[in-house]
């Protein structure tokens, strides 16, 4: 099965999953407290104001390239124990299926490759037409890294479709979508807050 094939249908029930609408893991993250810089600040409205004049038109890679990657690099996610990475394949074997594909970004430990585990993993879609569903995309990559976690950690994700941004948690065999955020106003620093709170969570998480 392919992450590209996944709804959110078949992935509940092919894999036992149940979609919650509250969760004290969504909650602790979009309350938790980040610095947010003078120079942060400066380089987050630079890349909204890019946003807001082309971001509707833009395909996806120049999405990616102008603003979500910028962005998650000013999160200071990169270190020696962590790192961003791109176009990277993840399958696992989860019951019956083998399930695959390619994610187009994720926060993996390791330095200059994704080691194991993979604990936050991000979809990009300028929109749904013609790409499948990406919320069940970047759920599908997200059961993958669950399993490479050995299902000891809850897997923290993101999708994004043109200019609204939703996270996500998968514990167990539960998950929680975030509300929206709108990255052409100033939910941009909500985002990046979300962003930059991220690191210390894998941080605790997994001690390291």
């Amino acid at each position: 099965m392919s992450f590209k094939s996944c709804t959110l249908t078949i992935l509940d029930k092919t894999f036992g999953l149940q979609e919650v609408w509250q969760a004290d893991l969504m909650d602790n993250w979009q309350q938790a407290e980040a610095k947010i810089t003078k120079i942060d600040k400066q380089i987050i409205e630079h890349l909204q104001k890019s946003l807001i004049r082309g971001g509707r038109a833009w395909n996806e890679t120049e999405l990616e390239n102008k603003f979500i990657s910028p962005l998650i690099m000013q999160a200071d996610i990169d270190d020696e124990k962590m790192g961003y990475f791109l176009e990277r394949n993840l399958s696992a074997v989860i019951g019956d299926y083998q399930l695959s594909g390619t994610v187009d970004g994720m926060i993996a430990t390791g330095f200059r490759e994704p080691d194991i585990p993979m604990f936050c993993i991000h979809e990009y879609k300028r929109s749904v037409e013609n790409q499948g569903s990406p919320d069940a995309q970047v759920l599908a990559a997200m059961l993958v890294a669950r399993e490479l976690n050995q299902k000891k950690h809850p897997i923290y994700g993101l999708f994004v479709v043109g200019l609204v941004w939703n996270f996500i948690i998968l514990k167990g065999n539960k998950y929680c979508i975030s509300q929206n955020y709108n990255a052409n106003n100033k939910d941009v620093f909500a985002i990046f807050k979300l962003l930059k709170t991220l690191k210390h969570i894998i941080e605790t998480e997994l001690h390291l």
